[in-house]
């Protein structure tokens, strides 16, 4: 493997993060569950949020989201001094309203007749502070804790690969993640601009941020070239969830995502972004929606280094994943609290940097999509055995049911329920392979 030693210079914020290839992958294995023609989702019942949401937390001066009730039109949405902007999933709209105002408006609009308002909350990059790291290779971390040798000598992914859903910056060209891209064509993958292109066009310190989560989880391997991805699959959907031009991304668009992974039928999404909002009804139903048609979500807990999981993270239809070093111990940036589940490498990992170079980098956004990756493994390996995909659930109490204890006995805080262990997840007959 190639191995080139970089600096990791990776910001910590106060929100959690968190090109199409040459030859794109053929569609998945079964169309049918993977369409990559039009796009049909299936009926939804309507939301059933009712009151003002929480203006807590970061969201985007000047607007919000109003589910209006049946008969309540844009003029009388207007009336309260508000226009609208986008229509969203289930009966939705994005306004703008006066910076500053929020709040105020949006009671006005429940009295005039919305069902629900809440704000537009903000999203930023999960990265870490600017330390110094050196590389030490993959497999310390990838074998030495998390098992994958021995799970790879089980199954690489490639049997029966699920699609799996990086919903963060976008793409780059990376010659040793490209052909892990699985690009329908016609769809727009940019949820968050409208258009079919994901190429990452964000600024700052999140340029670049989902190139490095997807070669965690995807980056082609045995091909003699850069580094392993956790699975050999190469169903790596994109979508860009983070406007052009920004750092930020807001409930709407990754409610977007979340109804676009859902409609494409992955069965994997990861979530390497996240916020220190209280809660978010809109997401937490996207979330809950996409979970309920068979999609696992695994989210990234935070870089505060704080008492409480960051959301959505920390919503109970999420895989919350924390960070630990090379010895096993929690690291100093990772979030902890009854909200954890699970842990993960998340200090001097090697990831994918655009440019077409490696460097480390450390944060609880490079160990969520160690978690996704091991997901998308056993639940290959299940369906190419059983011809069904593992629900929710049953992943679920897979990855906890094997994790390697850390701490106090048991689940803790600190720890969750331990360390994710892929050798045990892929070999179990009690929790996965029962």
């Amino acid at each position: 493997m190639k191995r080139v030693l970089f600096l990791a210079l990776l910001t910590a914020t106060t929100l959690l993060l968190t090109a199409c290839p040459q030859t794109p992958p053929p569609p998945p294995v079964n169309p049918s569950e993977c369409p990559v023609g039009p796009l049909q989702v299936q009926a939804e019942e309507p939301l059933r949020l009712q009151g003002l949401g929480r203006f807590e937390g970061e969201y985007v001066p000047g607007e919000l989201l109003v589910l209006p009730r049946p008969g309540v039109g844009v003029g009388t949405l207007r009336a309260q001094g508000v226009e609208p902007q986008e229509s969203l999933p289930q009966g939705l709209l994005r306004v703008k309203v006066p910076p500053g105002q929020e709040k105020v408006r949006a009671e006005a609009l429940l009295r005039a007749g919305a069902q629900y308002v809440q704000p537009n909350y903000v999203y930023r990059p999960l990265l870490v502070p600017n330390d110094p790291l050196y590389p030490s290779g993959q497999r310390a971390y990838l074998n030495g804790l998390v098992g994958l040798e021995a799970a790879w000598d089980r199954s690489t992914g490639r049997d029966k690969p699920p699609l799996v859903a990086v919903l963060d910056t976008g793409t780059l060209p990376h010659g040793d993640v490209q052909a892990s891209f699985y690009l329908p064509p016609g769809v727009k993958l940019d949820v968050a601009d409208d258009d079919t292109d994901p190429t990452d066009r964000t600024t700052g310190s999140s340029f670049g941020h989902g190139l490095r989560v997807a070669s965690i989880l995807g980056a082609e391997t045995d091909n003699a070239l850069g580094m392993a991805g956790v699975t050999w699959g190469k169903y790596v959907v994109p979508i860009k969830v983070f406007k052009d031009g920004s750092s930020e991304a807001t409930t709407g668009d990754i409610a977007k995502g979340m109804d676009l992974a859902r409609a494409l039928g992955a069965r994997v999404a990861n979530l390497s972004l996240g916020g220190a909002n209280v809660s978010d009804p809109v997401l937490e139903n996207a979330i809950s929606q996409a979970r309920a048609a068979g999609l696992v979500v695994v989210g990234a807990a935070g870089n505060a280094g704080t008492y409480g999981v960051f959301f959505p993270a920390s919503l109970p239809s999420v895989i919350a994943v924390g960070a630990v070093d090379p010895a096993k111990q929690r690291a100093s940036f990772s979030n902890c609290g009854p909200g954890l589940d699970l842990v993960a490498p998340g200090v001097s990992v090697l990831v994918a940097k655009p440019g077409g170079d490696y460097e480390l980098g450390s944060g609880t956004s490079f160990a969520s999509p160690v978690v996704a990756g091991v997901v998308a493994l056993y639940m290959s390996k299940y369906a190419s055995e059983r011809k069904a995909w593992p629900n929710p659930d049953r992943v679920y109490q897979c990855l906890i049911g094997t994790a390697e204890d850390l701490g106090p006995s048991g689940r803790d805080d600190e720890y969750g329920f331990g360390l994710v262990r892929a050798d045990r997840v892929m070999s179990d007959t009690t929790y996965c392979f029962p």
